[in-house]
């Protein structure tokens, strides 16, 4: 088993010599991270300043991490991944905005998603992220437990709407629907409400899944708790388990107001945290389900290594494995191979909306040791094998 991930001409099957180069091209690019930083500031500096670049970000960065710009746009990338067996999850990145607006826009693609959810069987979920429904200072707020204005408590009333619009939609035509999870400081709020759909909803099955971020240590306690709420009220849970995102955010606002970092003080405690919670999910599959984000190649061949031992088939409908698009294809392609259930996480969008999402993502890639390295390793061997 630990061969699988070797080999790299299933990995890249799908990419041309062409797109190999510029993989290679960018994963070089990011692997050193003062040229992230300078790209990262020009970037910004010249989206913000409206300088034609976007034509050269779609080009390079753009159409290697993401799929298009709408979900038309996607198809021809989700039709090519699912000829390889692979699964996508179109993600609208758009980040969280102030005013109402995008909140009913980002409503509205969610809703489109479902529909081509439930038309393609290429892809079988469908994502939104809390802030895309309802401003982050309102999360905050309620999260810290303070009382809302009435103009707020309004507000609020309109975020659980789409909340509710959306999983009444998913339920409806049977398709699951994975809500991302965002800062410590806003995410109580989010939780509570997801809860609240999980009991509607999901009285039969997984329909609707939170997101977990397991660099946080209070997590597998978290699930727990939720777990034995479930099992009392007749409802199962949905899990997408995910390392995190917000490290640096998350360390540098605990040292600023002075309580403790929600954040484990190590990788490997955040690596161990992990692998607990998705061998704790798998002993309780008849209450869990399991979408494992994950581009930690150890943590794969634990899932894999647990599913064999508690007998619980590849394709079994509960466990689900993932990877964002143009990153650890040789997790991917090869685990499609095998016949598990992967999916790719298609981010799209505008050009200019998704940069900040596709920016966090190349500064969390680098800040992960050996990811860039090992992508750049891969990417050799197989032009290597192409002579290229």
């Amino acid at each position: 088993m630990p061969q699988l991930f070797e080999n790299t001409q299933t990995a890249f099957a799908l990419k041309t010599d062409a797109e190999l180069e510029r993989a290679y091209f960018l994963f070089k690019l990011i692997a050193n991270q003062p040229l992230v930083r300078i790209g990262t500031a020009v970037t910004n500096f010249a989206i913000k300043s409206h300088l034609p670049v976007e034509g050269l970000i779609r080009a390079t960065v753009f159409d290697h991490f993401c799929g298009g710009v709408n979900e038309k746009d996607c198809m021809p990338t989700v039709d090519k991944l699912w000829e390889a067996g692979v699964c996508s999850v179109l993600d609208y990145s758009v980040e969280g905005k102030d005013s109402e607006d995008p909140l009913d826009d980002a409503l509205e693609v969610t809703l489109n998603i479902l529909d081509f959810v439930k038309a393609k069987d290429a892809i079988p979920f469908a994502v939104f992220k809390p802030t895309g429904y309802g401003r982050f200072y309102l999360f905050e707020k309620i999260s810290a437990g303070k009382k809302l204005t009435k103009l707020e408590e309004e507000e609020w009333g309109r975020v659980v709407r789409r909340f509710d619009a959306t999983c009444k939609k998913a339920y409806d035509l049977d398709v699951c629907l994975l809500i991302d999870a965002e800062e410590s400081w806003m995410q109580d709020a989010a939780d509570e409400l997801v809860e609240k759909m999980m009991k509607k909803y999901n009285k039969k099955k997984a329909i609707i899944l939170n997101t977990i971020q397991l660099y946080r240590w209070d997590r597998l306690d978290y699930l727990k708790g939720l777990m034995t709420r479930a099992e009392s009220e007749g409802f199962k849970v949905g899990v997408k388990a995910v390392r995190g995102a917000y490290m640096e955010k998350e360390n540098e606002r605990a040292e600023e107001k002075g309580y403790k970092t929600p954040i484990c003080s190590t990788k490997e405690e955040t690596d161990e945290n992990f692998n607990k919670t998705i061998s704790f999910i798998l002993e309780h599959l008849d209450s869990i389900s399991l979408f494992a984000g994950t581009h930690n190649e150890k943590s794969t061949y634990l899932l894999m290594q647990l599913m064999e031992k508690h007998q619980i088939k590849k394709d079994d409908p509960r466990v689900w494995f993932g990877q964002l698009y143009g990153m650890s294809d040789h997790i991917t392609f090869n685990m499609a191979a095998e016949g598990y259930n992967v999916a790719k996480y298609l981010p799209f969008g505008p050009v200019r909306d998704v940069m900040p999402y596709l920016i966090r993502r190349a500064e969390e890639n680098t800040s992960v040791a050996g990811q860039t390295n090992r992508e750049l390793e891969l990417l050799k061997k197989e032009r290597k094998r192409r002579k290229i």
